[in-house]
């Protein structure tokens, strides 16, 4: 028998993907936590990329009649059966892992449950109703305890931050960012910002961006990056006159900018694969075999990374404010994704609030 703080209402407000363009505010029956299920509600929930991608159809990865949202936080308000002593408990804040891998592959075993074969993402499978939702019901074992530095309201919502921040610190990682390493990352939206504060976890020397809109050029100067403008000239040959990156996080994923990251990357060096702007891409193979430089993918995150995420900005809370550009009601969020899908500037993330209480 589930444990609950108090009773949830039979119905929640959900945003349901009725058509790609079209986002609607819908009342849906909230969900029951489950066996080795917790059930959260929801504060906040960010828009991602991918959301906004679904949102327009451009990625087919997702479909009408789906609940979207997976860059969440939230309180644990009920246990499901067998959901008892795990690390979060009733009324503990929590960010949630949304990938559901299998547990029992080489891939789980390794501690890699993010290239699981098997994997299912909160958030993308249609089939599951997922964050754009005042209740969530998820594996006890995806949850992650979330401490926001404060009791102040709206760094509650900085546990929304922790997946797209866990992304890019994998990123870095399979970059094999060092201490006083020379780093370029290409792009400055969300997955770039979280890129470049990665770095700086990491220890990295000179963090250098490009990124074309201004309003991100700023948010990541004041990130501590060096910014550079595309339009202030060929971005390799900007790079290059300043010496080479010892490292570059591609984080938009385009033939122009893979083909930008070799030529921006001294021989020898890593070229990190990140953003997926598109799914196919042309690739100067001398620039790679040539020069000998390694090319690598970066897929979401470890289990272990995206907890350590969680506690690091936990820690940062100041450092975090900036990313976030706009908090929007489940009411206002439809015209938020078609605005975003128009091309609206907005340099950081946007967050639709749930629960105005406590976010």
């Amino acid at each position: 028998m589930a444990q609950l703080t108090a009773a949830p209402p039979t119905t929640m407000r959900a945003l349901v993907l009725e058509d790609y363009g079209h986002l609607s505010v819908a009342e849906l029956p909230t969900p029951e936590a489950g066996p080795g299920e917790v059930l959260l509600r929801i504060h906040a929930t960010g828009i991602c990329g991918s959301d906004l991608h679904g949102y327009t159809g451009e990625n087919g990865r997702r479909r009408p009649g789906q609940v979207m949202g997976h860059e969440t936080v939230g309180t644990v308000v009920g246990l499901g059966p067998g959901a008892r002593g795990g690390e979060a408990g009733l009324g503990d804040l929590v960010t949630v892992n949304p990938g559901l891998a299998c547990g029992q592959c080489p891939a789980c075993h390794a501690g890699r449950g993010h290239i699981c074969r098997s994997r299912r993402v909160i958030g993308v499978d249609p089939d599951l109703t997922s964050a754009f939702a005042d209740y969530l019901a998820v594996p006890a074992s995806n949850v992650v305890p979330f401490t926001s530095g404060s009791s102040g309201a709206s760094r509650v919502t900085h546990g929304a931050l922790v997946e797209p921040l866990a992304v890019g610190y994998h990123a870095a990682v399979r970059g094999e960012v060092r201490e006083g390493a020379d780093v370029l990352v290409l792009g400055g939206g969300p997955i770039g910002q979280a890129a470049v504060l990665a770095c700086r976890r990491l220890g990295a020397g000179r963090i250098r961006v490009s990124e074309p809109l201004e309003s991100r050029r700023l948010l990541v100067a004041g990130l501590g990056a060096q910014v550079l403008d595309p339009a202030a000239g060929d971005v390799a040959e900007q790079v290059q006159a300043g010496g080479p990156a010892e490292v570059t996080l591609d984080a938009v994923g385009s033939s122009a900018t893979i083909a930008t990251a070799l030529n921006a990357t001294q021989p020898g060096g890593r070229c990190v694969l990140v953003g997926m702007a598109a799914p196919d891409v042309r690739l100067d193979a001398f620039a790679v075999s040539t020069q000998e430089r390694t090319l690598v993918g970066a897929f979401c995150y470890s289990p272990a990374e995206f907890a350590a995420t969680a506690r690091w900005a936990g820690e940062v809370p100041d450092l975090l404010a900036s990313l976030i550009s706009l908090r929007v009601t489940p009411e206002e969020a439809p015209a938020a994704f078609s605005d975003l899908a128009r091309g609206h500037d907005v340099a950081g993330k946007v967050l639709v609030v749930f629960d105005p209480v406590h976010a």
